[in-house]
């Protein structure tokens, strides 16, 4: 017989433990309860069945106090937005009209100003057929009336207006918008495949690797030649601020100092900027440090020519690589070690570039929304493009040139402001390739004021668009693969330099808040918010605690696009502010490392100072003359904002555009306008950059 596989033994049933209790009351109020076991008092109630009154009551206050804070929280922002308004606007105090040079800044201006006289004179002329009751944009399909409907000349008048704008208007209106939003799924395109090439580069963990010990070597006694000859530049110019921490950061770089070259490239103009360089430049050479001071009389080429001239010397034959660093990029003592190795065995390698990181990243509203772009330019961009096309556009900074790859290409040019992407096209015209070091940071600043940030943009996009025209018949007839001069030109120069500011600009600042007047030729609610939205996402994925600021980077972003199409204007067709240099203010900001470092480097010098009563004369000359510096330290100037026209001007086209969605009740496209003219205006008083608590 089959064994018995009955197991219901093995462990106790679930039996009723105790006594049933039945307690009855003579109230009738009350019920009967049964209690079936010791536990089951003490088994958890329903929190629905908890709450009594008084508890909804405190939760409902409670939600009624945070929307009471949020509301009194918007009103004192729109309030305070009202008194600097009348405060820059209306009364002018502490503010100067940002001044705009030669023809170009003034022909937009007085553009955009026409469609802002338009649009108000078309709001005014709605607003009164809404009000007598012709409002027939409310319908989905344009009724024209008859002209027996017609109830007088003013009516007559708004009638051919709507015939005029069905028949001639918005059919021009339609064909560019469709352009542009074609424009701008390509371009989206292009970020989605640049993103998932990221997410495959991280998952895939493809990073340049530098294989065993470059610099081990059985021979000790040749031990130190298995370092190679390192040139190291910092181009600076009236960079008072910055000076003492890049040249102190480049003069502890980790590298035998018989193998390393530091020249410090002054263009200053002020002498006592000139005076305080030489002065730090003599302190480290006092050190043991292997650096020179050059100064040029004529400032010519701007930084393009500082390097040229620089390159023209004679002992700059002896060396093998060169390390270029801004005047206020602070490298690791570790940053050639982790750069120059990759040289080795690599014959066609021309250049190393290193990642930026920056100090002053959370100072203000405006460096975290930079933040936001430089990191995807870095993590997604320079390193998808270095490791699938072994090419991308020199930074100007934080990079390792071969100096036989910058002779071969040409060397420095000074025929465009952007003389770091014009040997990087060079270069990779002659088949150098290029590595992105994603893992090697470099500490440096982002401009913290909207003026400074205004005009570097300025000059990242004017020159690009100068620099295509100028190597466009170079790019044609080189003898790479037609596959990267099809990169070089449809990818790198036309979508990411021209189409980008061109569209931006076009379809968020001028195309919808003309359909608001024009509805037959207004935007689907997925351009002008699902795929924007989408896109920033993308954009922001590379920096994630940036993510609450990711509406304000959109709105931004378009608000930006004023200043990068003027610029692309500028540099495509050659106008005077093409071949413009405005050296980006710096702050000086240190990373708190750095600051610590120094603090205890002046208390050493305090103890000793005290500890050797007999100083000798060169050291009290010294201690004197660092006394004169601090005294004769440039008092801080008070900060005058400047008000910019062309972002005033567009706010309040976009606020007249958002009024007037709001009889065709529009409401995506209402809030839309709405908080994009909020932000022109913002950016328009030089509110932007204003201090975050």
């Amino acid at each position: 017989m089959a064994p018995s596989l009955d197991f219901s033994n093995w462990w106790p049933k679930d039996a009723r433990k105790g006594t049933p209790v039945v307690v009855k009351m003579e109230n009738p109020n009350y019920s009967v309860v049964e209690i079936d076991g010791p536990d089951a008092a003490f088994r958890p109630v329903e929190k629905s069945r908890g709450k009594n009154a008084k508890q909804v009551t405190w939760v409902l206050l409670l939600k009624a106090h945070r929307a009471v804070g949020c509301i009194a929280w918007i009103a004192s922002f729109f309030w305070a937005l009202l008194g600097t308004i009348k405060k820059r606007l209306i009364f002018r105090q502490d503010v100067a009209m940002a001044s705009e040079k030669l023809g170009k800044g003034k022909l937009l201006f007085t553009v955009i100003k026409a469609f802002l006289l338009t649009s108000l004179t078309i709001l005014a002329f709605e607003v009164v057929a809404y009000l007598k009751g012709w409002h027939y944009f409310r319908n989905p399909s344009l009724h024209i009336p008859r002209s027996t409907d017609i109830q007088g000349s003013l009516h007559l008048v708004y009638v051919t207006w709507l015939s005029v704008r069905a028949d001639y208007i918005a059919p021009p209106i339609q064909a560019l918008s469709k352009f542009c939003v074609a424009l701008f799924l390509i371009q989206s395109v292009d970020r989605m495949i640049l993103s998932l090439g990221c997410f495959w580069i991280k998952y895939k963990k493809i990073k340049p690797r530098i294989e065993g010990d470059p610099f081990k070597s059985d021979d000790v006694e040749g031990s130190a030649y298995e370092y190679p000859m390192v040139l190291v530049q910092i181009p600076m110019c009236n960079e008072r601020e910055v000076y003492e921490q890049s040249i102190s950061a480049v003069c502890q770089l980790d590298w035998p100092k018989d193998r390393l070259l530091v020249q410090v490239l002054d263009d200053s103009d002020d002498e006592s900027i000139q005076y305080l360089i030489k002065a730090e430049v003599a302190k480290w050479n006092q050190k043991g440090v292997n650096i020179i001071y050059r100064h040029r009389l004529v400032r010519t080429g701007y930084k393009a020519g500082n390097l040229k001239s620089a390159m023209s010397c004679e002992y700059v034959q002896a060396y093998e690589f060169v390390a270029i660093f801004d005047a206020d990029f602070q490298p690791n003592p570790d940053f050639l070690k982790q750069t120059v190795p990759h040289f080795k065995d690599n014959p066609d390698l021309g250049l190393v570039q290193a990642r930026w990181t920056f100090v002053n990243k959370d100072e203000n509203l405006l460096t975290r929304l930079q933040n936001i772009n430089l990191c995807f330019h870095f993590e997604v961009e320079q390193q998808v493009n270095g490791v699938f096309l072994n090419f991308f556009g020199f930074n100007g900074t934080a990079g390792v040139w071969r100096i036989k790859a910058l002779e071969e290409s040409g060397g420095w040019l000074e025929r465009t402001t952007v003389e770091d992407m014009d040997i990087a096209v060079r270069a990779h015209l002659n088949g150098w390739k290029f590595i992105f070091l994603n893992d090697v940071k470099v500490l440096c600043e982002v401009p913290e004021s909207y003026e400074a940030y205004r005009k570097q943009q300025h000059r990242w996009h004017s020159g690009p668009m100068h620099l295509f025209r100028l190597c466009l018949p170079a790019i044609i007839t080189s003898k790479i693969a037609i596959w990267k001069k099809a990169n070089l030109i449809l990818l790198f120069f036309l979508l990411r330099k021209l189409i980008l500011p061109f569209y931006s600009f076009t379809l968020f600042c001028i195309i919808l808040p003309l359909t608001m007047f024009v509805p037959e030729a207004e935007l689907p609610v997925w351009v002008i918010c699902y795929v924007p939205v989408f896109m920033s996402f993308l954009n922001i994925l590379p920096s994630p605690k940036s993510f609450p600021f990711i509406v304000p980077y959109l709105l931004f972003e378009n608000t930006m696009s004023v200043t990068k199409f003027n610029a692309m204007v500028s540099g495509l067709f050659q106008l005077g502010s093409s071949y413009e240099w405005v050296v980006t203010k710096k702050a000086g900001r240190s990373s708190e490392s750095d600051l610590l470092a120094s603090a205890e480097r002046e208390s050493k010098i305090m103890n000793q100072l005290q500890i050797q009563r007999g100083a000798s004369e060169s050291e009290l000359s010294e201690l004197n003359r660092l006394k004169e510096q601090k005294e004769a330290a440039p008092v801080p100037v008070k900060r005058v904002n400047k008000i910019y026209r062309k972002e005033l001007t567009l706010a309040f086209l976009l606020l007249t555009a958002s009024v007037r969605s709001l009889l065709s009740a529009q409401g995506v496209h209402f809030y839309f306008l709405l908080f994009q003219g909020v932000t022109f205006l913002l950016v328009g008083l030089d509110l932007i950059g204003e201090q975050m608590s």
